[in-house]
C-alpha cells in the first residue's frame, strides 16, 4: 500500500485528544488516508473510531490501511458537516478531530487538477459525484463574480487582472486543464509577481478549490454542529491551513468561551450564563522546525482545541 500523505502534528494531536477513559469514541471528521486514526488506534487498544471522508478513492486507502483494527474502526462516506448535522449514532463522541488540509494524495494521485504543476482535468471536487467543478467556475462565472471569488477565498491582490485574463482566454475555447489555467495566470501577471516566492497561480487555485468544495460554508456548519453532539467533558480539535479557516475557528471558540453567548437583542440570558467551552490552546499549536523540515506542507498548520463544559445547543443560535 502506497501512502503519500503524512498527517501533521501527530504527537500534538495525540497529546490533546488522547482518551481519558476506557472505551471512548473518536470521530475523525476528515480521515483521508487514515494517518491520525492509525496513530490513535495503535496507541489506545480500547478506543473506537468513526472515520468520515467525502472522497471514495482516498477512503478505500484508509479502509485497507486500518483493516486490522476492525471492528474498532468504522467508515462513513460523507461530508463532515452533513454527518454532524444529522448525527446518527446513539453514542455521543468523546473526541472529534477535524483536519481541514487537502491531502497530498489529491495533489499527487487524484488526477483532479488540484496541482498547478500537472496537466490534469480541471475538476478539484473532493466528491466527484456532486456539485460544480473547477472547470465550470472558470468557464461559466462572469468576470466580476470570478474576480470576487479569487479575492475573497484566495486573498489574491491581482484578482481582477487574473479574472480578466481568464475571461479573455475562454473566448477562444474552454479552459479545461490545470496546467492550462496555471500557465494562463503566469503569463498575465507582472514579472515581479511571476517569479516571486510562490507560484503566481497558488492563491487562485486555492480560491477555486475552496469554492468548488464549499469549504468555508461547511466549516461554519460543522464547528457548531460538532460541538453540539460532543459529550460534556469531550474535546474538539481543529487543524487549519490558511488564515480564512483559522480566523473562523478562533472566533467561534472565543465566542463559546464567553459566559453568555446570547444575542444582544434577547431580553434575558437563555444560555445559562456559563461558558460552553474551555479553550485549551490559547495560541494555536504549530509544527516544530523538525516537522516542517521533514514535511514542508505542514508549515502552515495551526491546531486549536477546546473542551466542552456545558450542554447547550448552538445550532441556529450562533453563526
Amino acid at each position: 500500500m502506497d501512502i503519500v500523505h503524512y498527517s501533521v502534528l501527530k504527537e500534538e494531536v495525540c497529546e490533546y485528544l488522547k482518551p481519558d477513559a476506557p472505551g471512548q469514541l473518536l470521530v475523525d471528521g476528515t480521515m483521508g488516508e487514515g494517518g491520525h486514526s492509525q496513530m490513535f488506534l495503535s496507541r489506545f487498544s480500547d478506543l473506537n473510531v468513526i472515520g468520515l471522508d467525502a472522497d471514495r478513492e482516498i477512503q478505500k486507502i484508509a479502509m485497507k490501511r486500518l483493516g486490522s483494527f476492525a471492528p474498532r474502526v468504522m467508515f462513513r462516506h460523507t461530508w463532515f458537516n452533513d454527518y454532524f448535522k444529522d448525527y446518527p449514532e446513539d453514542e455521543k463522541p468523546d473526541r472529534i478531530l477535524l483536519d481541514l488540509g487537502i491531502s497530498v494524495f489529491h495533489y499527487e494521485r487524484s488526477g483532479a487538477g488540484f496541482s498547478f504543476s500537472k496537466d490534469e482535468k480541471l475538476d478539484m471536487r473532493l466528491n466527484r459525484e456532486e456539485g460544480l467543478s473547477a472547470e465550470d467556475i472558470v468557464n461559466d462565472f462572469d468576470e466580476k463574480d470570478l474576480a470576487d471569488l479569487i479575492y475573497e477565498y484566495g486573498e489574491e491582490r491581482l484578482s481582477r487582472k487574473i479574472a480578466s485574463a481568464i475571461c479573455r482566454a475562454r473566448k477562444s475555447g474552454r479552459i479545461v486543464s490545470s496546467l492550462q489555467l496555471a500557465e494562463l495566470i503566469k503569463s498575465n501577471v507582472p514579472p515581479s509577481y511571476r517569479y516571486g516566492r510562490i507560484h503566481p497561480a497558488t492563491r487562485t487555485f486555492q480560491a477555486i478549490r475552496i469554492a468548488v468544495n464549499s469549504e468555508l460554508d461547511r466549516l461554519d456548519e460543522v464547528i457548531k454542529d460538532a460541538l453540539d453532539v460532543l459529550k460534556v467533558g469531550g474535546r474538539l480539535g481543529i487543524i487549519t491551513f490558511h488564515s480564512l479557516e483559522d480566523r473562523k475557528v478562533k472566533h467561534f471558540f472565543r465566542e463559546m468561551n464567553k459566559k453568555c453567548i446570547c444575542p444582544p437583542e434577547l431580553p434575558s440570558c437563555q444560555c445559562g450564563g456559563v461558558p460552553i467551552v474551555n479553550i485549551l490552546t490559547r495560541k494555536p499549536v504549530v509544527p516544530t522546525e523538525k516537522e516542517v523540515s521533514e514535511n514542508p506542507p505542514s508549515r502552515s498548520a495551526k491546531f486549536r482545541v477546546v473542551e466542552k463544559l456545558a450542554d447547550f445547543s448552538v445550532r441556529n443560535f450562533f453563526l
